[in-house]
This record gives C-alpha cells, sequence and structure tokens, in this order.
C-alpha cells in the first residue's frame, strides 16, 4: 500500500498533476498583469504530451552519458521530495520524513540543471551553467540557515511529522520573531531554486535564449519541465509545513490547507511579477550581504526562544 502513496496520493502522480496547475496559475496571472488573457487551463498539459511526441537530439560535441541522464536524476530527486512532503502531510503515523533528506534531494535538480548544461557542448548553456553554479552558492547558505532556525524553533526535531505536531501543540513557526525572519529567507530562496524573476539568470532568455535547456529537445526537456512542476508543487508546501503548520486531509482542514499553499504560490508569483532580473554578482550580493544575515538573526532569536 505505501507504494501506491508514493506512486500516486499523495505521491509522484498528484504532485505532478498540483505542478502542472501551479505553473499555469503562475502563467495565467503573470499574463494578467501584463494585461494578456494567458493561456488556457490545460497549457502546461499540452505542452508536456508535445515534448513527449518529439524527437530526442543529443548534440555531438556533448557528453552523451551525462547529457541523458542528468534529466532523469533531478526528475528522481523531485519526485522522491514531492512524495516525502505529500506523505507527511498524509496523516499517515507509520511514516516519518527527514527534512535532512528533503535538503540534500532538493540540491540535486539544480545541480542536474547545471550538469547537463556543461554536458550540452553549447557555450551559451555552458554560460547558463556557470550561473547556475554561482547562484546555488548564492541561495544556499541562507536556505541552510533559516532552515536551522526552524528545527531549534521546534524542539530540535529533523521529522517532518514530529515538526508538524509540536506546531499543532504551540502554535505556527511564522508567528514567532525567528520563524518571520526564518520565512522571510526561506521564499527568496526558494524563489532562486524555482528559477523565477528576479533570480532567472541561467536560463534568461533575452541572452542566453533558454541557457542550460538550450539543447535539450523531446523526452529530456520534458523531464525538466516535469521537474520544475514538480517543485512547483513541493517547495511551496515545503514552506507550508515548515512555517504554517501544514496541511492535514480532514474536514476544512483541507480548505485552509489549500489556502496556505495558494497564499504561498501567490507571493512567489507577485516577486515573479514585480522584479526585474538581477545579475549574478547582485545576486550573490544579495543572498549573502542580506539574505543570509536576515536568516542569521533568526537563526539567533530561535536560540534566544523568540
Amino acid at each position: 500500500m505505501d507504494i501506491i502513496y508514493f506512486l500516486v496520493f499523495p505521491g509522484f502522480l498528484f504532485a505532478g498533476l498540483v505542478g502542472l496547475v501551479a505553473t499555469w496559475v503562475d502563467r495565467k496571472v503573470t499574463a494578467r498583469l501584463q494585461w494578456r488573457m494567458g493561456p488556457p487551463f490545460l497549457q502546461p498539459f499540452y505542452d508536456l504530451g508535445k515534448l513527449l511526441a518529439k524527437e530526442v537530439t543529443v548534440p555531438t560535441a556533448a557528453d552523451r552519458v551525462t547529457f541523458v541522464l542528468a534529466p532523469m536524476a533531478g526528475l528522481a530527486a523531485a519526485g522522491l521530495v514531492a512524495a516525502i512532503l505529500g506523505m507527511s502531510v498524509s496523516g499517515n503515523l507509520n511514516f516519518t520524513g527527514d527534512l535532512i533528506v528533503v535538503i540534500y534531494l532538493l540540491t540535486i535538480p539544480s545541480l542536474m540543471l547545471m550538469l547537463g548544461g556543461f554536458a550540452s557542448g553549447n557555450i551559451l548553456a555552458q554560460v547558463g551553467s556557470s550561473r547556475e553554479m554561482k547562484l546555488i552558492l548564492a541561495y544556499e547558505l541562507p536556505f541552510l540557515l533559516a532552515i536551522a532556525a526552524v528545527i531549534f524553533k521546534n524542539g530540535f526535531s529533523l521529522r517532518l511529522n514530529e515538526l508538524l505536531a509540536f506546531q499543532r501543540s504551540s502554535g505556527m513557526t511564522i508567528g514567532s520573531i525567528s520563524g518571520f525572519l526564518s520565512f522571510l529567507a526561506v521564499v527568496l530562496s526558494v524563489q532562486a531554486k524555482l528559477g523565477m524573476p528576479p533570480f532567472d539568470i541561467s536560463e534568461a532568455e533575452t541572452e542566453l535564449m533558454a541557457g542550460p535547456l538550450l539543447e535539450y529537445s523531446g523526452l529530456l526537456l520534458a523531464f525538466f519541465r516535469f521537474t520544475k512542476a514538480l517543485l512547483f508543487y513541493s517547495l511551496p508546501l515545503l514552506i507550508v509545513i515548515l512555517f504554517f503548520g501544514g496541511i492535514f486531509f480532514s474536514g476544512w482542514h483541507i480548505l485552509t490547507g489549500i489556502l496556505k499553499y495558494v497564499g504561498v504560490l501567490a507571493l512567489l508569483v507577485v516577486i515573479k511579477n514585480t522584479n526585474p532580473r538581477v545579475r549574478v554578482d547582485q545576486a550573490l550580493n544579495f543572498f549573502w550581504k542580506r539574505v543570509a544575515p536576515l536568516a542569521l538573526a533568526g537563526l539567533i532569536f530561535a536560540l534566544a526562544g523568540l
């Protein structure tokens, strides 16, 4: 039965469907803010299906093994994260998701995007990959500091179900000073993890066309697109779990949980549409000199019990 939970609901398949709908929400809201109609509801599904029907081409200058395996590894990691988070909020008392495992797995899609671009042999893709590498170095430090503050604030536990139980008894993490500061740091880091403006530096369509994805097509490009859809599901859900007490599949709690998720997603979309893309050096300065001190302050407040 656990394999059904992982593969169907609330695991991989459910996460993929919600993630694709979330990407539609992002595109639709963005279009309306720009006075456009935006895509129809099923457009993300059409796009994915179209890619699956196209031919896969591998550049002659590419490292074939790395080029092919990178999107597969990224998708597998994103799928595992989605399944772990989904199982953690499903009410299954026999499942204890580990936060360290989630953090580790969340780094893999970005690394695979970077490796895929380097392996393609295309100079523009490699420039995009170098930007992705610098961006990872920029946001991982404040992200980890903010997560550490949440751990200290919630009874020093690394198990997701225990973090949820602690918030049920002591209140949501965001209601504290340390929780609010950590929330701000995590939201900005998640914005960069998703590659959304103002941190869409690696793909930068107007400069690099598609960055690391430039040489990808067909099934392999579909893997990268579906990985991003899974992250659109997983990362807002992780924020809801860490700061808003999670989602409970019972009664009115389902509605409130959905509102929490939609609220976080809306915040990410608003940040995307109100900020221009920054340069790599600006992103490094922003995360190391502003967001990292913010996350460190949250950690200090958490250690002080505030």
